[in-house]
């Protein structure tokens, strides 16, 4: 298949767009006895334990999203844990009556399904020999999958020369199983939106531990995953992340034998969706000089604004240390009718707005938004001009039950006090970045939701991301929005019944066992 035969997106966009007819429509139920299971396990591959005290970080959030730490001289082992415990780990417990529990992650993951997986390709981290590597984050230890020096062959994959003198790099995939058994085919979109949220979380924290991390989208997919020993039928690398200083290169890529190391099954039985299988193998790319040019490509921006925009208050200082932030973050399940403060939402919208180093555009999604209790923000529906950091005023009134209609019908969105829609001028990125494109819009959103989480815990309220009537949307906004499409949701609010959004039942667990 063709990157560049963009039909393919969009089929995929309107065949998995939600409307009031197709929910309704849809005969999907949970087959809860085949429930995927939440972690991947290797059965033989040789296992480093690692430091169950996970090193605090020694930032507050809202300075790790303003600006990097100074550069670290080195990665090491303790560092490494700590970017995976923060970005990936298990960092809540909930228990149920009868003896149930559910184990909540450091990133938000649609459905708390969590099918984002991270690997490592390391080469100069201090106390760790050179190998690729998979994180398990339930019993905290990555796993050998293959050993050596293997940086020439993901920098060759990435066609970046610099990923072979970085000290590690994250490949962060995901399992379609474990988020389509509810989702289904549209369950691809998530599949971004969630390691999105992820990267939010690692870029914060490898800026906080002076890792210069760069988010890299454009790979030779089939080079990675056979790095990975990957089935593409089933799971595919979706972004890479390189970490700590520059050193000496790696040698070039020398021959990729295929393994096939032993992995518990996830369920009984696989439900396939062959078009999320179609829509990631048409947004591949076949080789180097591929990933040269479709990084090289322009997206066009969308035009400027040509409202006024109301200047919001600069984002409040500081905020909870990083590290708390994130063990304490959680998706606010319902949320009180609160105002939030008017500095509040303008942190969330400048935090979900900064830019990302790497080869994600900046400004490839815009931030709209239907505000229902802000204080100094009449009801209504707004967009943000992140250059200015105003909003632009558009329809007047109170708008909570359209929210909530928009959002699923879901009263979670009604009850918020403003609710962030991530739009897309989709066009325009299909015709200069192809169907990988679509891959880029999703991440795009996902980050920038998953900054406004980081955001919203940080300074004492809550977030959740959501799902959503796609065209309904973008009518919302006409005209203005015209042109774009919807691509995800996320609300903000006090939670009700809850700290900061946290379920009181829940509990907040140390890092792997500190105390």
């Amino acid at each position: 298949m063709d990157n560049a035969d963009t039909t393919v997106a969009r089929r995929f966009v309107e065949a998995t767009a939600h409307s009031p007819e197709s929910v309704r429509a849809s005969g999907h139920t949970l087959a809860w006895d085949v429930k995927p299971f939440p972690f991947k396990v290797y059965v033989d591959a040789p296992a480093v334990a690692l430091a169950r005290e996970v090193d605090p970080l020694g930032r507050r959030t809202m300075d790790a999203l303003a600006a990097a730490a100074a550069p670290a001289d080195r990665l090491t082992l303790r560092g490494l844990t700590a970017l995976l415990y923060y970005s990936a780990g298990v960092t809540k417990k909930k228990s149920y009556p009868g003896g149930g529990e559910m184990l909540f992650r450091a990133a938000a993951s649609t459905g708390a399904l969590y099918q984002t997986e991270v690997y490592v390709v390391a080469g100069a981290v201090d106390g760790l020999a050179p190998g690729v590597y998979h994180f398990c984050p339930g019993d905290f230890v990555l796993r050998q999958l293959r050993a050596g020096d293997w940086r020439g062959t993901l920098a060759e994959a990435a066609a970046d020369p610099a990923l072979a003198r970085r000290a590690a790099t994250l490949v962060l995939t995901a399992i379609f199983w474990r988020n389509t058994w509810k989702y289904q085919a549209r369950g691809w979109r998530h599949l971004y939106w969630d390691s999105g949220t992820m990267l939010a979380n690692a870029v914060a924290v490898g800026d906080a531990l002076g890792l210069a991390p760069r988010v890299l989208a454009g790979f030779v997919d089939a080079q990675v995953d056979r790095l990975l020993a990957l089935d593409p039928d089933r799971e595919a690398t979706l972004e890479l992340l390189p970490l700590g200083p520059e050193g000496p290169a790696a040698p070039p890529g020398g021959r990729l034998d295929a393994i096939a190391p032993e992995v518990m099954p996830l369920s009984s039985a696989e439900v396939d969706y062959p078009a999320l299988r179609e829509m990631q193998r048409a947004s591949a790319l076949p080789d180097a000089a591929s990933v040269r040019a479709w990084r090289a490509a322009a997206v066009a921006p969308p035009a400027p604004p040509a409202g006024e925009a109301q200047a919001l208050p600069p984002p409040p200082d500081g905020g909870r240390a990083l590290d708390e932030t994130i063990q304490r973050r959680g998706s606010t399940r319902r949320f009180a009718h609160v105002s939030l403060a008017a500095s509040e939402l303008a942190a969330a919208l400048w935090a979900a707005t900064r830019p990302l180093a790497g080869d994600v555009p900046e400004g490839l999604v815009e931030s709209w938004l239907i505000v229902n209790a802000v204080e100094s923000l009449e009801p209504g529906t707004y967009r943000y001009h992140a250059a200015s950091h105003g909003l632009e005023r558009g329809r007047r009134g109170d708008l909570r039950r359209l929210a909530a209609f928009l959002c699923l019908e879901q009263a979670l969105a009604g009850d918020a006090a403003a609710v962030l829609f991530f739009l897309a001028p989709l066009d325009a990125v299909l015709a200069t970045r192809g169907n990988r494109g679509y891959r880029l819009a999703n991440l795009a959103a996902g980050v920038a939701g998953g900054r406004a989480y980081l955001a919203a815990y940080a300074l004492g309220f809550g977030a959740s991301g959501l799902t959503f009537y796609d065209r309904h949307v973008v009518d919302a906004f006409a005209p203005a929005a015209a042109g774009r499409h919807a691509i995800f949701v996320t609300a903000l609010g006090r939670g009700a019944g809850a700290r900061d959004g946290v379920l009181v039942s829940t509990t907040i667990q140390p890092p792997r066992g500190r105390t």
